[in-house]
């Protein structure tokens, strides 16, 4: 039987194959149906993109994205767009800076016993870190009280301010996750204002926040939280939170200021000893 040249395509070069059981072993590619292109096509085009890491600095540092940093917070956003020129018209300013806005939010916890064990002051750091977004400060006794068993520099508690972005953004979790999901929440007492614009409110429980696992044992640590606006009177920073969102019960009436009756001298006297009584 006479040989035959066949070309294999990786290589070019032709070489001879003596009989046809040997062309048949040859491996030869074979043509890919339209149809499965038409499929793989689709599968790519469909698949999502790859998330990109954010870049990174020589020494690993995690860099922000400047588009990421310069963009404004959803509440920052409805304040400057919804509740400054609302609140303009119905208080008649005349000058924007006169409006009232958030200047910032202090953040305490105080741990009680818990306070001399350091695992205990280290968990509730990283707990309230995780709530606020911003590692919290030490807060200590500034004199010693002999029936509390505290002595003067002794760590009670934890804090944190927030301002700009960090702020806005807890503030939002604070109205729209954490008081919704409190137990038995029938909204914020409107009285808790102290006569110069500052709000104040607490939590008993930590956990109503995303960041905290019901899970998790152990005592249940709760917090204060301070808004601080640049209100001058407590009508405009009620009206500046109720705007933002702060659900203020209905049930409780404001504070009605009830003017007591001057007390005169014979008032105090006894019944004995009184104007028009037995001597």
């Amino acid at each position: 039987m006479a040989a035959t040249a066949v070309t294999v395509p990786s290589s070019g070069v032709p070489f001879p194959v003596s009989n046809t059981a040997a062309r048949r072993c040859l491996l030869l590619p074979s043509p890919i149906p339209r149809r499965a292109l038409r499929v793989v096509a689709s599968a790519a085009a469909e698949a999502p993109p790859k998330p990109t890491q954010p870049p990174t600095s020589p020494s690993g540092i995690v860099l922000v994205d400047p588009a990421e940093a310069q963009r404004v917070h959803r509440l920052k956003a409805v304040y400057d767009q919804k509740v400054v020129p609302l609140i303009t018209e119905e208080f008649g300013y005349t000058n924007v800076h006169q409006v009232p806005k958030v200047e910032k939010i202090v953040v305490n916890c105080g741990l009680g016993a818990e306070a001399g064990n350091s695992k205990g002051l280290e968990a509730a750091m990283k707990d309230l870190a995780n709530i606020t977004g911003q590692w919290p400060v030490k807060t200590k006794a500034k004199k010693s009280v002999a029936s509390f068993k505290i002595r003067e520099g002794n760590t009670i508690g934890i804090a944190v301010t927030l301002r700009g972005k960090i702020m806005y953004n807890f503030l939002d979790r604070l109205l729209n996750l954490g008081l919704p999901r409190t137990m038995d929440f029938l909204g914020v007492n409107p009285n808790s204002f102290d006569g110069h614009g500052n709000y104040s409110l607490g939590l008993r429980d930590q956990g109503v926040f995303p960041e905290i696992p019901y899970e998790v044992g152990g005592k249940k640590n709760g917090m204060d939280v301070c808004i601080v606006t640049t209100a001058k009177t407590d009508n405009e920073a009620f009206r500046l939170l109720a705007l933002l969102g702060m659900p203020f019960s209905e049930n409780i009436k404001p504070d009605v200021v009830i003017r007591k009756k001057r007390l005169k001298r014979h008032h105090f006297l006894s019944k004995g000893k009184g104007k028009g009584g037995r001597k």
